[in-house]
């Protein structure tokens, strides 16, 4: 074989390795096994109490919901909200496919749904809320004087102005009935969340943000939420409802959201089932077992995507230049994307095409991997990108624009005509998006 078809063979192996390695760290974040051991515990806490009432939102609701029904939860009542799902369902548990990560009116008749759930239950029954990443877009129940119209416009300014999840939520709970508290305070029964985490800061797994916060008490303020908007230049171009319901609420002229110690919250208990630290614990294992040198970089990768991949990159290089070949890096977080073009993408398609200029400078082997670990990047068919040092060359060969793609915010279409997207289809999971670095030659690994 010559020094060419080598070095294409170990290309072939390191994109196969980077795979497998971030396959085995969103197995790891399974929902339905996450959840089950929980389940069994707080079953195990109320023996003989009243029924049960069930709230499964985000891009895990089903498997969380089956795990339930496994779990013998006796669902009095219950409720799905996802972008999909799988299997059929009793006659007491409805289920509504919203929108994300622009809410709809799906959303909205969610929302309301879940509201009412929680009103409707007597005192000596639960509230059983299982959360997973998504559910803020997909429950969404528009506060008095706000329309979905509003929220969706909101929503969509913010994104494109490249607003963080905080931001982003802190700007939600205060326009919303059931963010921020609302679906825990409305119910006068015990409420109990458990939750599987998307939120990397600036408090880590923060209750408060992971889908806004349905049953936990928000830290954030009016002032808050003003200066998200004001920060991010979208005052001015705010549906008027909404401007003047945040300038009226920095007035004093509207209640607070529920606070820490708000005693309409005082039954309300809430766990964390899983996060990205699991799944990059699981992919640091694989890569071990596959005989990688391997690193974790625990900072989260956040920021503007373009530039975070890069970064990481360059510091994934820096900590693990003496480290004996092959090696792996691996970190995980949550980026953003500034859309100035009018191209096709997300997050991780971006950060991965940006990433392939730091990987064509390398004198050795490398490929680097993002994906979200709910399968679904931005509004594509993709769940990221995986780019090697042969990227750039590749690009040029068939007349991809590099750069031009990422000015137009299109990483999907030049990802796609270089082979280098990563389609998964939904994973019913969701902590954040997983990034795996891999260089040198895996023929070297000692399995």
């Amino acid at each position: 074989m010559n020094r060419a078809a080598e070095q294409a063979d170990v290309l072939v192996r390191l994109r196969a390795e980077a795979r497998a390695i971030a396959a085995a760290g969103v197995a790891a974040v399974d929902a339905g096994r996450l959840l089950r051991p929980e389940l069994d515990r707080w079953l195990s806490s109320r023996p003989g109490r009243g029924g049960v009432r069930v709230v499964a939102a985000g891009k895990a609701a089903g498997v969380m919901m089956r795990a339930a029904i496994d779990a013998g939860v006796m669902v009095e009542r219950g409720l799905i909200v996802s972008t999909h799902w799988a299997g059929e369902w009793p006659a007491s548990i409805a289920t509504v496919r919203a929108g994300h990560p622009i809410p709809t009116e799906a959303s909205e008749a969610a929302g309301r749904a879940a509201l009412d759930l929680a009103r409707g239950a007597a005192a000596d029954e639960a509230l059983l809320v299982l959360l997973s990443g998504g559910a803020s877009a997909l429950l969404a129940a528009p506060a008095e004087g706000v329309t979905l119209a509003d929220k969706q416009a909101t929503t969509k300014l913010l994104l494109e102005a490249g607003a963080s999840i905080d931001e982003l939520n802190a700007v939600r709970k205060h326009l919303s009935a059931v963010k921020g508290g609302g679906l825990a305070a409305a119910a006068r029964c015990e409420v109990v969340t458990f939750a599987l985490s998307d939120v990397v800061g600036p408090v880590r797994d923060d209750p408060g943000v992971i889908g806004s916060g349905p049953t936990a008490p928000d830290a954030s303020t009016w002032e808050d939420a003003l200066a998200v908007v004001t920060r991010r230049a979208v005052l001015a171009r705010l549906p008027s409802a909404v401007r003047a319901r945040l300038e009226a609420g920095t007035r004093g002229e509207i209640a607070e959201t529920p606070k820490p110690g708000d005693p309409r919250l005082a039954r309300a208990t809430w766990r964390l089932i899983g996060s990205r630290v699991d799944a990059m614990d699981a992919a640091r294992n694989e890569a071990i077992d596959r005989g990688f040198s391997t690193i974790t970089i625990e900072a989260p990768i956040v920021g503007e995507a373009r530039d975070a991949g890069p970064a990481f990159v360059a510091r994934a290089l820096e900590v693990s230049r003496r480290l004996p070949r092959p090696v792996c890096v691996i970190g995980a977080g949550e980026t953003t994307v500034r859309v100035v073009g009018r191209g096709t993408g997300g997050r991780n398609q971006e950060q991965a095409l940006a990433v392939s200029a730091s990987l064509d400078a390398l004198r050795e082997p490398a490929a680097f991997l993002s994906v979200g670990t709910d399968g679904i990047d931005g509004p594509t068919d993709a769940a990221g990108g995986l780019v090697d040092t042969t990227t750039q060359a590749r690009a040029r060969d068939v007349g991809v624009d590099v750069d031009a793609s990422l000015a137009d915010n299109d990483a999907w279409h030049a990802l796609d005509r270089l082979g280098d997207l990563v389609r998964t289809g939904p994973t019913d999971t969701n902590v954040g998006d997983l990034q795996v670095l891999v260089i040198g030659n895996p023929a070297a690994a000692s399995v």
